[in-house]
C-alpha cells in the first residue's frame, strides 16, 4: 500500500492557501497549487474551534479516504488543501457529499484523467 504524501509544514499550507486557487463544495474547500513535482501533495485542515479531536480525526479519515479513492485519476503535480467549511456542523460530516464536492471540484479545475 502506497502512502500519500503530506504538506506537514506551516509554511507549506500557507503557500498553498495564499497563492493557490480556491473552490468551494457543500462540506469541503479546496486550494490548488502546481508545484512542479510527479505527485500530488496534500494537506487537510480542520479548525480546532469546532469540534473535538474525535470529531476533526473523522472528518479527516473521510477526505482522505475519498482523496485515495479518487488519486489515481487525477493529474499529478499539485499541492492540494482540504478545508472543512465552518458554516457547516461537523456532526453533519457525510461520505457521499464529500465525495460529490471532490469530483466536481477536480472536474471543474480539469484535473481528472479520463480512464484508457
Amino acid at each position: 500500500m502506497r502512502k500519500i504524501k503530506t504538506l506537514k509544514k506551516n509554511y507549506e499550507f500557507k503557500n498553498v492557501l495564499s497563492r493557490g486557487k480556491f473552490y468551494i463544495g457543500k462540506q469541503i474547500s479546496i486550494y490548488i497549487l502546481e508545484n512542479n513535482k510527479k505527485y500530488n501533495v496534500i494537506g487537510i485542515a480542520v479548525s480546532t474551534k469546532q469540534c473535538g479531536a474525535v470529531l476533526r480525526n473523522k472528518i479527516k479519515r473521510l477526505i482522505r479516504e475519498n482523496y485515495r479513492l479518487i488519486k489515481t485519476n487525477l493529474r499529478q503535480g499539485y499541492d492540494i488543501v482540504f478545508l472543512w467549511n465552518k458554516k457547516i456542523q461537523p456532526e453533519c460530516a457525510e461520505y457521499h457529499i464529500i465525495e460529490n464536492d471532490m469530483k466536481k471540484i477536480f472536474e471543474k479545475n480539469k484535473m481528472i484523467e479520463e480512464s484508457k
